[in-house]
C-alpha cells in the first residue's frame, strides 16, 4: 500500500478542519474551534483497485512561513489549499500562497479548493471563477459533503501517478 502525506492549508476559518472531519469521519460540526498547531489523521482510500493511505495534516490557518513552520511541509506529497467561497477576503493571497507552496513542495500535487459551496448560488460561483486570477480545481461543502470525496479521489489519483 502506498502512503502519502497531504497538508490542508489556507486562511483561518475557511473550513479546513471541517473538510478534514468530513473526509476522515463523515461528520460536520457547526461549532468553530481554531486549530492550534496541527491535527493529523489517516484514511485509506481505494483508487482504481489501488489502496492509498492518506496521512492528512490539518494545520493552523495561514500559509506564510512566518506563521506556519516550513517543517510541517517536509515530506508532503500534496497540499489542499482551501479558501472560503463566501468570504472574498480569503481570495486575496491565493496566487502568492500557491507560488510559495510550489516552491516548498518541489513538484507535489496542489489542489485549490473553494469551500462552503452551500453558502453561495451558482451565479455567485460563476462570478468568483471569473474574478480569480487563478482557476480553482473544485468547489466543496464540508457541511453537506458535496465534492469532498471527489476532491480526495482526484488528489489521490494524482499522487499515485
Amino acid at each position: 500500500m502506498t502512503s502519502k502525506k497531504v497538508i490542508l492549508a489556507g486562511s483561518f476559518g475557511v473550513g479546513k478542519t471541517s473538510l478534514f472531519n468530513q473526509f476522515i469521519y463523515s461528520k460536520f460540526d457547526d461549532k468553530y474551534l481554531t486549530t492550534i498547531g496541527v491535527k493529523v489523521n489517516k484514511k485509506v482510500i481505494k483508487i482504481d483497485d489501488k489502496e492509498l493511505s492518506v496521512l492528512l495534516w490539518d494545520i493552523a490557518g495561514e500559509v506564510s512561513q512566518d506563521k506556519v513552520p516550513v517543517t510541517y511541509f517536509l515530506g508532503a506529497s500534496g497540499v489542499i489549499y482551501v479558501f472560503d467561497l463566501s468570504r472574498p477576503t480569503t481570495f486575496k493571497n491565493i496566487p502568492e500562497d500557491i507560488e510559495y507552496l510550489k516552491g516548498i513542495l518541489n513538484g507535489g500535487a496542489i489542489r485549490l479548493v473553494g469551500n462552503k459551496r452551500d453558502l453561495i448560488t451558482d451565479e455567485q460561483l460563476n462570478q468568483i471563477k471569473e474574478q480569480l486570477d487563478i482557476p480553482f480545481d473544485i468547489a466543496t461543502s464540508a457541511k453537506t459533503g458535496e465534492n469532498v470525496e471527489q476532491l480526495f479521489e482526484d488528489l489521490g489519483r494524482a499522487l499515485l501517478d
